[in-house]
């Protein structure tokens, strides 16, 4: 049995579906006779935040920590370091964005309040998407695996930046001087190369706590941090690793088995009491559910194909229109990062609970239509990648 469990948390796929039965757990907590105990639980104060900010503001802040971490190697020395890489991948990423914020948008363009979602169906889940490709195997080519992860990591930088710009409150200026007396430290322990992880975990808390305190939301700290960490450096522990890599992998099993599926536990709980159909008419609930659904797939598999057409770049080689088109109803999975983006763009517990119905009913709907098209399209052998 333990080696079974072993080997499980060793699969590609083990942190989605860890994730997703976390999810499924935290919905059915919410309706039922635990749920008041589930929610007093999530809204009860420690330290002077509740548990549902420590698990948003602080856990969170590690996870963009790794999702920074990996933004960097992949820019300096993986598969966006060149401008010839970055280009389809960014192109589609940046379509794949717009498209989902306008069906958002016109939508909810009477309501102002509601109107502050447009953001919720623009993000793609990368642990979603990828883990599905991984179940697929051999029957997606290399170069789409590539081109999806790409593509991800992109749009998890364009989500960064939409925090950033878009949901950030009233900035208090003696807390911005602070953060930005932290980050000189960093780069300044960076330019030194200091790669004592000790002096970077100290700076890099005082620094989540004055961004939490400044009005830009306190996720960002992570990013921050990461870009300050050294990617080259001495080799700093028995695998002879770099600084950068060896944070990248001693944060990898805590943000896929503990961090995340927290998340999703204390976010997925939606209280269905009151539920009827018609709310699924909602706009709220349309712009997010066709926004992911059908905007992704628009603009993703839009660009690729005009792009190609017009000559400015080629689709991922060995690959078929019907396997870009199935990656791109993968990128509507917008799971973590739309539930994240519709804590911050709702105060209202109903808009956040309609919109997370709407990022439910998006995700599904393109996860399972993106696996079934991958899975049971015939493509040349020729053009199979390998596993």
């Amino acid at each position: 049995m333990y080696q079974k469990i072993k080997y499980f948390f060793t699969l590609p796929t083990a942190g989605g579906i860890i994730l997703m039965l976390s999810a499924i757990i935290g919905l059915i907590l919410a309706n039922s006779a635990l749920s008041e105990l589930y929610f007093s639980i999530l809204n009860s104060y420690v330290a002077g935040l509740s548990v549902l900010h420590w698990i948003n503001d602080a856990l969170m802040a590690i996870f963009f920590l790794y999702v920074g971490l990996e933004l960097k190697r992949e820019f300096i020395s993986g598969e966006l370091a060149t401008n010839a890489q970055r280009i389809l991948p960014g192109l589609a990423a940046f379509a794949g964005l717009a498209v989902p914020a306008l069906i958002y948008f016109t939508l909810n363009r009477a309501d102002s309040v509601a109107l502050q979602g447009w953001a919720i169906p623009t993000a793609t889940d990368i642990a979603f998407a990828l883990g599905i490709v991984a179940l697929l195997g051999s029957r997606v080519p290399v170069s789409l695996k590539i081109f999806l992860t790409a593509l991800a990591i992109i749009d998890d930088l364009a989500a960064i930046l939409i925090i950033a710009l878009f949901y950030s409150d009233s900035l208090q200026l003696s807390y911005l001087l602070a953060a930005l007396l932290c980050l000189i430290i960093l780069i300044f322990c960076n330019y030194r190369r200091i790669t004592q992880p000790l002096v970077y975990i100290i700076v890099g808390a005082i620094l989540w706590f004055v961004v939490l305190k400044s009005g830009i939301h306190a996720t960002l700290a992570g990013v921050v941090l990461a870009m300050t960490i050294p990617l080259n450096g001495v080799k700093e522990n028995k695998r002879g690793e770099t600084p950068l890599i060896a944070w990248e992998h001693a944060l990898s099993n805590w943000v896929s088995f503990l961090i995340i599926p927290l998340f999703g536990l204390a976010n997925a709980g939606v209280s269905l009491k009151g539920f009827d159909f018609s709310m699924l008419t909602h706009p709220v609930v349309l712009g997010v559910t066709l926004g992911l659904f059908v905007g992704k797939q628009i603009g993703v598999f839009g660009m690729v194909f005009i792009g190609e057409k017009l000559g400015i770049f080629k689709r991922p080689s060995g690959a078929t229109w019907l396997q870009v088109y199935g990656i791109a109803l993968l990128c509507g999975i917008g799971f973590t990062m739309s539930l994240f983006i519709s804590m911050l763009a709702f105060t209202s517990a109903e808009l956040q609970d309609l919109s997370k119905i709407g990022v439910f009913l998006g995700s599904i709907l393109s996860g399972v239509l993106g696996y079934l098209l991958l899975r049971f399209h015939k493509a040349p052998a020729e053009k199979l990648g390998s596993n």
